[in-house]
């Protein structure tokens, strides 16, 4: 799921914000932060959450590689581990996909409407 044009903006994103561009419960974030490091929040007031811009990009690449792709959580560190640059740059490229297929979406949308 793309990120909100607003939300791009932010320094930080509460743990809800981050569960909701990926569709997926608060639950499983948390347990993700636990199974990888790359996932590591600033702590406000020693309990909330408060993830960077990179913290939901090592949290977009767990859910391609674990939700898009099927790998186990073994098999994710695994191939983050030995392949990150590898990694990032398919996860991006499947990120500015997904922002072209939109865009097409809705202009042959406007298209239809106009015909």
């Amino acid at each position: 799921m793309a990120l909100k044009q607003d939300k791009q903006l932010k320094l930080y994103y509460s743990i809800r914000e981050v569960a909701e561009m990926f569709g997926v419960n608060e639950s499983l974030i948390r347990y993700w932060e636990k199974e990888f490091p790359d996932i590591a929040p600033k702590r406000a007031g020693g309990k909330i959450r408060q993830y960077t811009k990179e913290d939901v990009e090592s949290i977009r690449q767990v859910y391609y590689l674990v939700k898009e792709k099927g790998m186990t959580l073994a098999g994710a560190k695994q191939q983050m581990k030995q392949n990150k640059e590898g990694v990032r740059n398919t996860t991006e490229l499947v990120k500015r996909l997904k922002q072209i297929r939109d865009e097409l979406v809705s202009i042959r949308k406007e298209l239809d409407y106009l015909t």
